[in-house]
């Protein structure tokens, strides 16, 4: 499969910067334990400096979120949305150890984590505006369609794997016990931000390498050579 960001959204936010690595050998048994707990205290330590909405790379998925059109403070990033987690609960849930990480990982840099089975997708996968024609699996069970501009991961089903960009997750592509392959897409807004991406990329790679899952070259993506191949 193919992973790409529109030429339209390209256009629309020329700030992005996106990074993407595919991932195999993913086993539920992985030991992620104390990269996890390190990557939580580096959280921590940012939030005892300042609360997350004051963090460089949340404010600008907050603007480019009202660039969507959307209320950033009742749409947030994942990113944001994890970090308030972990000031209100002081850790983060543990749900399988890929996701775990990437959680961690997420809230240690302020950069949305996309971590999708791969073989919960049909097709190519392409970041771009919806038409509303096309349908979002919720974790309940229910079938949503989302609204006609809003931005999504869409396979060449016309299925969603996240809505308002970063925001929501579809449950057609969620990490499972029985997930053997992983697609991760990092992303960010901010000035500053190539550096970022390949410093948190480099830190998972060394991660999930230690782990014993087996990682692809990762690929920072760019207007003129914007795809991904897996």
């Amino acid at each position: 499969m193919h992973f790409r960001h529109s030429s339209d959204i390209w256009s629309r936010f020329p700030s992005l910067v996106p990074m993407v690595l595919s991932v195999e050998g993913v086993t539920p048994d992985a030991n992620v334990d104390a990269a996890f707990e390190r990557l939580l205290a580096r959280a921590k330590a940012h939030l005892a400096a300042g609360a997350e909405g004051e963090s460089v790379p949340i404010q600008a998925w907050r603007r480019g979120f009202s660039a969507m059109g959307l209320k950033p403070t009742q749409y947030r990033c994942a990113a944001e949305a994890l970090l308030r987690r972990l000031r209100k609960d002081g850790q983060l849930p543990r749900l399988h150890p890929l996701v775990d990480l990437c959680n961690a990982l997420s809230v240690a840099w302020a950069l949305p984590v996309a971590v999708l089975d791969l073989d919960g997708i049909e097709g190519d996968l392409t970041v771009r505006a919806a038409t509303g024609s096309e349908e979002h699996l919720e974790f309940s069970g229910a079938v949503e369609h989302p609204e006609p501009g809003e931005v999504i991961f869409a396979d060449a089903g016309n299925r969603t794997h996240a809505r308002r960009w970063c925001h929501r997750q579809s449950a057609r592509s969620v990490i499972q016990p029985q997930t053997t392959r992983a697609l991760i897409v990092v992303e960010a807004l901010h000035e500053g931000a190539p550096a970022d991406v390949q410093a948190a990329i480099d830190d998972l790679v060394a991660c999930l390498t230690q782990a014993g899952m087996r990682c692809s070259a990762a690929k920072l993506l760019r207007p003129g050579d914007p795809d991904f191949a897996c």
